[in-house]
This record gives structure tokens, C-alpha cells and sequence, in this order.
């Protein structure tokens, strides 16, 4: 079945399956995207250079770009220089976007104010690092362990080294604690020499967000663009900030939990007020004050650019709404109190006066994209209407932090209209559409063939309609996959629209779509296996949701099978069903009547989990014990499906939906 499976996906793009294939390069800017960029030029204040002296104040040290941590490669490979930053924007960047990269490349140690650093541009996010009375706290330890070990080392190569006496998580997305491990040992936390602080519902939503993994991760190459080589004509930014590390991810579970708001707590001898704001950024996120220093840290709240309602890796909508009043409630309480606002990202702002008035234009910006979209929907228009009428202000327009570097106007309105209607703009029309494959087919039949089309779209790309030409030449991608014509003309309109883009996030997305349609998707073995610290962290329950979603509905229709779970160590219980081709489990009990009972040790469970073993593996070695017909574990296996890593986003999936 994989065999024909992998023939298949060949048919698509044949360069996939020939060793060595002359990879295609990205083309030059053509005339219409040179004009997008010099009306860009034109639009902004770009002689205004206050971001700039902010991001360099303070700077203590930092390493050459070939000492960074990986940025975009293989684990343990040298970071890839951002020089050709140095030089003004080129045709083949939006001159916004650029001036972003720039900024986001100032990378380094900073002194922020006495007691108070941040590491910048070692990672996607910022270290900041509090000195207490006996230790140093560390807020966010990065993505990776290698990037958090960096980061830790240059702060220790100026300052004095001492324990780390906490480890506070702002919010629960990975680059914000992956690196836990590079900071902190599992020593440090048993023996409670470090404290590990959270918000409330940290690991609920990590383990909710297992569910949906390998898409996210899919999805996140096209947001973050991994796998485009930087330069001019690829991966200049995120936006958010210069690029995520590469190597070894990691979770230390919370020792404590933050569970009201305004909340003070001494940690380590320095009073930090607690902010929580869930459903914000994250589902469970915070903001933290220092009374004594002075300073307002704004997590993922308010950063440098209009943030994501929606992130188009796949996320929950956030309430633009609560987000508002949020920023509002952190600008009341502490706004008079603060000379600098930090975040964990971007630079600092100071001065109490700036940070007064940023707070009121991050309250605003978010408030503007949701009042304005619920406005438009109210009035019936759909989501692609409403992100083609709306308009910053002129007051927001003209304020770089409120610029579309990362998040959209576009995409975050069009993600309001999801959080309040759902998918369906109400025409009966589009309530069960055709498939995409069989609706391209039919599309190009009424537009005379795929020749026609390529014949006028040649003609759209040459007047600088790259938007339709993108779209229309996606209908013949779909209906004939290996047409190279159609795919090198698509794969060109959507490079020029991510030369265009003044989203990080969008740049990517887009060029990295032009690269697969050019050279295809470097395939990775199917794998369903979740990280060794996500296991320890997130409860039994949220691991048997995660074999529900992997059971195949088709196979296991008409099937009933009961297992019974005990992790002896821990005396945990469950009753695992499979009945109507769901997958439910029951926490704390034993079914009496269950096919097959299972006894194993969580180390043992934890080894099948990571594929370091096999069911039949520990069966054999007596590590797990089975009671009933085994052949029932086996069956119930035998309905989970594997996902692909890299599967198809820009063309076809191979075969029907299974």
C-alpha cells in the first residue's frame, strides 16, 4: 500500500523521485511588484529611525552570526548569516518587511535596566533574564535547548553565575519554553532549586494542541519557511522576529501555577504582578510587572506588528475583543508606572510617556480590526469582501508597530468572521461544493482546457494580476498535477505575491509554495510518535484522544473492540472502547468484560509512545503483560493510520480520502 502510495505522489512531480534533480531557482522581480515597492516607499516614514535606537540601546555583547544557534537547518548546524541585511531593500522584498528583518537581526545581549536583560535574536523569541537575590530568574527559555544554552552562556559571560532560581512561562506556545532543558535540569526542579511558573491552563492547552500536531507542523513550514534558504530572493524574517532556532525541543512541567489575576508574588526576592489574559495570544497567557524596576512585560500581547486573531499555521481564533481589553486593563494598571514596556519579542519601548501611548494604539488596533469586521459581517458581507474593504486608519496606518509584519489585516478579519459564523457565508451555493480536484477538472472543461487558461494566464501575469493568476492556474495544478507549464507559471505568480508581501508570514507562505511546485516535497517517513517531555507532561487522557484521532473511521466500521489499561507504577486506570468507529476512553476504571487487559509500567508505555519499542517487543520481553486475546490489542492497532509529515498542501493529495 505505501509503495503504491510513493508511486503515486512520483507520478505528481517527477523531480521528487530523481536523486540529484537540478533544483529550479527563484526568478527576478517583475515590473508590476517593482512598483508595488516603490509605492510602499512611498507610503512610509521610513526616515524615522526610533525603533531603531530603541533595539540597540543597552546592547552589552553578542556572538558573530556563524556562533548563533541553528536558524533554518539541520540540528547542530552553523546559523546562517542575515548580512545582506546590511543593504537597502531590494526589488524582491516589500521595503516594510525589510526594515522589520533589519531591526529583527539586532541580536545580542541588552541591558534593559539594572537587574533586567534580554537576550534578542538568538531565537525567534527573547530571553529575559531577572536578577534576584540568590539566583537569576529566567523568563522563556527560547525554543530550543541549543538556543537556550547559547542565550544563558552569553549572559553569564557578563554578568555573574549564579543558580537559576525560576523559570516563568509567559504562555504555552513551544517557542516559549521548548528550551526549558537548556536552563534548567530535572535536578534543579525535583529538588525544588528552580521554580517553574505558568498561567493557569498551561498544560491543557499543550495537550489539546497534540491533536492537531502534524498539521501544525506542516502548516508552520509554510509560516515560518524553514526550508527557504535566506537571502533577497528567500527568507528574510518572520516578522516576529528573525527566525526560529533548529535543534532539540523540550518541557519541564509547571511546579506552579498562576491562577488569579493581579496576582503579586515575590520570586526570589523580586515582586512581580501577575497579568493573566487567556484566550488572548494564547489560550493561557500572562503579562508580568516589576514594581521595583519599573517595567511592564507584555508577553506576546503587544509587540512590534498587528499580531495574529489567526495564525495560518492552524490555531484557534483569538477574540480581538478580549485581546483589546487586555492591553487596556495592563495600560490602566500599570501604564503611569512603567518607564519601559518589554515583550518576548521584538525591542523594548521607553519612556513612560511612549510606552502610554503604544499600549493605547495596540488596544486600539486590535479593537479597530474586530468592531470594524463584526460591522461589515453584520451587514452581510463574506470574509473575502470584508478583508478587500478594510483599512487601517490613517493614525494606526502610519505607526510601524501596527503594520502587517506578521499578522494581517486581511487574514485576522477574515478571522473574526470565523469566530462569530463559522466557515459558511450563507449562500446555499457553497454549503457542499465539489471537491477540489473534481471542481478543477469541471472548471477547466467550462474554460476550454488547460492550454486556454494557461494562455490568458500568461497574459493576466504579464499585467501584474498575480493574485488571479495563482488562483485560476491552482485549478489546473488540480485537475493535471504533472502539468509543468501550469505548475511553473503558478509557482511564478506566487513568488512575485511573496515578493510583494509585507508579512513575513505571507512571504514565506507564498515562496514556499512556489518551491514545491517547482522541486517538490522532500518526503519524510509517515510517523505518529509525539516528543519525550510532551509525553511526561501532558495527562493519559490527552495521549488516547490522540490514538482517537488517529483511528481510520472506514476501517474500523462495524467493529467493537475493549481494552483495559493499568500503568501499575502509577495505578492509573482506564478502559479504552472502540465502538461506531470512535475511539473513547474511560479514566479510573476496568471494563469486565474487556477483549484484552493490558499491565505495563509508564517507562514501558513511554518507550512504545517514542517507537524506541513495540507492542509485541514488550510483550515478548515481559515488560507488558497481557490478559484476554492479544490479538485484539493488535487489531485495534491495525486501525490507527501513521500521518505524513509532508503531506500535500499545494497540489493534490495522492488517490482518494481514505
Amino acid at each position: 500500500m505505501r509503495i503504491e502510495s510513493t508511486l503515486r505522489r512520483c507520478s505528481f512531480v517527477v523531480a521528487l523521485c530523481v536523486a540529484g534533480a537540478v533544483q529550479a531557482q527563484p526568478r527576478d522581480a517583475e515590473p508590476a511588484t517593482l512598483a508595488a515597492q516603490d509605492a510602499v516607499r512611498r507610503a512610509l516614514p521610513f526616515a524615522d529611525q526610533a525603533d531603531f535606537d530603541d533595539a540597540r540601546a543597552g546592547f552589552v555583547a553578542t556572538v558573530p552570526d556563524a556562533e548563533l544557534p541553528a536558524a533554518g537547518g539541520r540540528p547542530g548546524a552553523t546559523a546562517t548569516s542575515f548580512a545582506f541585511l546590511a543593504a537597502d531593500a531590494p526589488s524582491t522584498v516589500n521595503p516594510s518587511l525589510w526594515r522589520q528583518a533589519q531591526l529583527n537581526n539586532i541580536h545580542g545581549l541588552f541591558k534593559v535596566v539594572d537587574g533586567l536583560y534580554q537576550v534578542r535574536g538568538f531565537d525567534i523569541s527573547n530571553m529575559t533574564l531577572v536578577e534576584g537575590d540568590t539566583g537569576v530568574i529566567v523568563i522563556d527559555p527560547l525554543l530550543t535547548l541549543e538556543a537556550a544554552r547559547a542565550a544563558l552562556n552569553l549572559y553569564f559571560q557578563h554578568r555573574p553565575r549564579r543558580p537559576i532560581s525560576a523559570v516563568i512561562y509567559s504562555h504555552n506556545h513551544v517557542d516559549h519554553f521548548g528550551g526549558a532543558r537548556g536552563v534548567v535540569s530535572d535536578d534543579d526542579v525535583a529538588s525544588r532549586r528552580t521554580r517553574i511558573i505558568a498561567p493557569q491552563g498551561f498544560l491543557d492547552a499543550i495537550a489539546e494542541g497534540v491533536l492537531t500536531s502534524n498539521a501544525a507542523a506542516r502548516r508552520s513550514q509554510f509560516q515560518f519557511g524553514g526550508q527557504l534558504v535566506p537571502g533577497p530572493r528567500g527568507r528574510v524574517d518572520v516578522g516576529l522576529g528573525k527566525s526560529e532556532s533548529t535543534g532539540t525541543r523540550s518541557l519541564v512541567a509547571p511546579t506552579e501555577l498562576i491562577t488569579r489575576t493581579m496576582e503579586t508574588r515575590t520570586i526570589d526576592g523580586v515582586e512581580i504582578v501577575f497579568q493573566l489574559t487567556p484566550g488572548s495570544e494564547a489560550p493561557a497567557e500572562m503579562n508580568l510587572y516589576f514594581p521595583r524596576l519599573r517595567v511592564l512585560d507584555m508577553a506576546e500581547n503587544a509587540t512590534h506588528t498587528l499580531h495574529n486573531l489567526y495564525a495560518i499555521r492552524g490555531s484557534d481564533v483569538r477574540d480581538g475583543r478580549v485581546w483589546s481589553r487586555y492591553i487596556s486593563d495592563a495600560l490602566e494598571a500599570f501604564g503611569s508606572r512603567s518607564d519601559v514596556l518589554i515583550a518576548q519579542h521584538h525591542w523594548p519601548t521607553r519612556g513612560a510617556e511612549r510606552v502610554q501611548a503604544f499600549l493605547k494604539r495596540q488596544r486600539d488596533l486590535y479593537k479597530f480590526v474586530h468592531d470594524q469586521s463584526v460591522r461589515l459581517l453584520n451587514q452581510g458581507y463574506t470574509p473575502n469582501e470584508i478583508a478587500q474593504a478594510l483599512h487601517l486608519p490613517s493614525t494606526l496606518a502610519a505607526d510601524w508597530s501596527a503594520r502587517d509584519h506578521y499578522g494581517t489585516l486581511s487574514h485576522n478579519s477574515k478571522a473574526v468572521y470565523q469566530r462569530y459564523l463559522g466557515w459558511y457565508d450563507a449562500n446555499p451555493a457553497h454549503l457542499d461544493e465539489l471537491p477540489p480536484v473534481d471542481a478543477a477538472r469541471k472548471t477547466l472543461e467550462y474554460m476550454g482546457g488547460a492550454a486556454a487558461v494557461l494562455a490568458r494566464a500568461r497574459e493576466d501575469y504579464r499585467r501584474g494580476q498575480y493574485r488571479w493568476v495563482a488562483s485560476v492556474l491552482e485549478q489546473v495544478v488540480y485537475a493535471e498535477p504533472t502539468n509543468r507549464e501550469a505548475r511553473a507559471l503558478a509557482a511564478d505568480a506566487l513568488e512575485q505575491l511573496g515578493y510583494q508581501a509585507e508579512a513575513g508570514s505571507w512571504r514565506n507562505a507564498y515562496l514556499q509554495g512556489a518551491q514545491e511546485l517547482r522541486n517538490g516535497v522532500r518526503k519524510r517517513p509517515p510517523s505518529s510518535a509525539l516528543p519525550v517531555d510532551t509525553l511526561n507532561a501532558i495527562p493519559l487522557d490527552a495521549y488516547f484522544d490522540f490514538l482517537g484521532v488517529r483511528l481510520n473511521g472506514t476501517r474500523a466500521d462495524g467493529k467493537h473492540i475493549v481494552i483495559n489499561w493499568l500503568f501499575s507504577d502509577t495505578q492509573q486506570r482506564y478502559v479504552l472502547n472502540l465502538e461506531n468507529a470512535a475511539l473513547t476512553h474511560v479514566d479510573g476504571r476496568q471494563a469486565a468484560d474487556a477483549d484484552a487487559s493490558l499491565a505495563l509500567k509508564r517507562a514501558t508505555w513511554l518507550a512504545i509512545a517514542q517507537r524506541q519499542t513495540t507492542f509485541a517487543e514488550a510483550i515478548a520481553n515481559g515488560a507488558l503483560q497481557v490478559s484476554g486475546d492479544a490479538h485484539k490489542l493488535f487489531e485495534l492497532l491495525n486501525l490507527l493510520d501513521d500521518f505524513d509529515p509532508t503531506f500535500e498542501v499545494v497540489e493534490p493529495k495522492p488517490g482518494p480520502v481514505d
